[in-house]
């Protein structure tokens, strides 16, 4: 493997308008090739927004979800792919021909679709049903895996995705700044938002505590440390339909260390090169070798009812 160079990026999407954040995605992939960048990733359900559908009909889901790869929005990313010599990735509701819907996010390059990973564990809308698989392809001679925000969360994805070989792992995210059993999570003030250029400093002091950064390196680091992978994060910033969404999309090498982190308040990217020789080097590496799989097999593969409960969905109108 050779280095590679990405970037990861954050915006402000707008609910539903497919065209609008088509177009962000565009700029911040031109300027990000521009500047050698060969990847760059964007949030989850970047291309449609996300939380804005948390009641939507079934009808309604079906309309904004798109066939993957026949869609036009897998042929705009493919396009902007083409015209900067980029890969992309990005997400978007999908529907298959039984109309059945779920939460995708894809790669896509000049060629067209690379990859396509199905969130395992959403949520956000009744109607969308979760992925039954993992995902891992090759990107510029490393193996790569998805995995879509509360994916992220449930510790044995990301350990699974890495003994099937990932070295990077794309974790999209549409999180922080919402309220939770956990001491200090709560909803940030939309005002502290529109009035973010006289007062920059309380806007920040609400997205790097507990409600935002603080939570997220408790364990995102972690995930990327205990597997030595490189996490590549990426969340929106601003207004996600009614909930304020805080950014700070960054990339983390194997060692758990941040080497590339947003932290304008606007639209932007950061760009890391990604070494092969760290995947070796950190302690993850070792770990996985370490491994004992006879004593856990069984305890991880006992029948298990899966329950996911998520305080938000029914406390902002």
């Amino acid at each position: 493997m050779k280095p590679v160079k990405i970037s990861t990026a954050q915006f402000e999407n707008r609910s539903g308008d497919k065209s609008y954040n088509l177009s962000v995605i565009e700029r911040l992939s031109e300027k990000a090739a521009s500047e050698g960048s060969q990847v760059i990733a964007f949030h989850e359900c970047s291309v449609t927004g996300y939380t804005f559908v948390r009641k939507f009909s079934k009808s309604q889901m079906l309309d904004l979800a798109e066939y993957i790869p026949e869609g036009a929005s897998i042929g705009k990313l493919a396009e902007i792919a083409v015209k900067n010599n980029i890969t992309i990735l990005a997400g978007l509701f999908e529907k298959d021909r039984k109309n059945k819907i779920y939460k995708a996010y894809v790669c896509v390059d000049k060629q067209g679709l690379i990859a396509k990973h199905r969130k395992l564990h959403p949520f956000i809308n009744p109607h969308i049903s979760p992925g039954n698989k993992y995902t891992v392809f090759k990107l510029f001679g490393w193996k790569c895996g998805i995995l879509i925000c509360y994916d992220n969360n449930i510790i044995e994805n990301v350990r699974a995705t890495t003994l099937l070989g990932a070295n990077i792992i794309f974790m999209p995210h549409v999180t922080m700044c919402t309220p939770s059993p956990r001491p200090g999570a709560g909803f940030v003030d939309p005002d502290l938002w529109k009035n973010r250029k006289k007062d920059p400093y309380s806007l920040r002091a609400e997205f790097d505590g507990l409600k935002g950064r603080d939570w997220l390196m408790k364990w995102l680091p972690a995930r990327a440390y205990d597997n030595g992978i490189y996490a590549v994060f990426s969340n929106p910033i601003g207004m996600d339909g009614n909930q304020l969404k805080n950014g700070c999309s960054m990339i983390i090498d194997p060692y758990g260390e941040i080497v590339a982190e947003c932290r304008e308040l606007e639209d932007c990217f950061v760009s890391a090169v990604l070494s092969p020789e760290k995947l070796k080097e950190a302690g993850g590496y070792r770990y996985l070798k370490a491994r004992r799989p006879e004593l856990y097999k069984n305890i991880l593969g006992k029948e298990h009812k899966p329950e996911q409960k998520v305080a938000w969905l029914d406390e902002q109108d």
